[in-house]
């Protein structure tokens, strides 16, 4: 179980690290013209900044603790923030009508609940 938490956990936290660079370095308006990406022009850019600056966080949580062993209760702490995450992106997809894009939040949000219950229980990193 735990070779399979890392996978998901280290896969996640490639996710997350490229979404939240993505919304960092491009603007809004090249965002915004993307696939799936018209939901930016329901939120200011210093929101967008933000939000990719928490998902950055939240993917380095998703790895960096536990693999130093420094603190590894951070590990479904940052799953739970990202789960957060997911679970407001998927309300704001699916309000747009965008069903695709709301199943993969979905998907994701599913795939983080699994790495933080896994991570929470006694035997979370043998």
């Amino acid at each position: 179980m735990n070779l399979a938490l890392w996978i998901i956990a280290g896969l996640l936290a490639a996710v997350f690290l490229l979404a939240g660079a993505n919304k960092l370095i491009i603007p809004k308006e090249k965002l915004a013209k993307a696939p799936g990406g018209g939901w930016v022009n329901d939120f200011s850019a210093g929101f967008i900044k933000t939000l990719g600056a928490v998902e950055i966080l939240g993917a380095i949580g998703l790895i960096v603790p536990a693999a130093f062993d420094v603190a590894p209760i951070l590990v479904p702490l940052a799953a739970v923030g990202l789960a957060a995450i997911m679970t407001g992106a998927a309300i704001v997809t699916s309000r747009r009508h965008e069903s695709k894009h709301a199943m993969l939040n979905l998907t994701y949000l599913a795939l983080i609940a699994i790495v933080a219950i896994g991570r929470f229980g006694p035997e979370s990193f043998s």
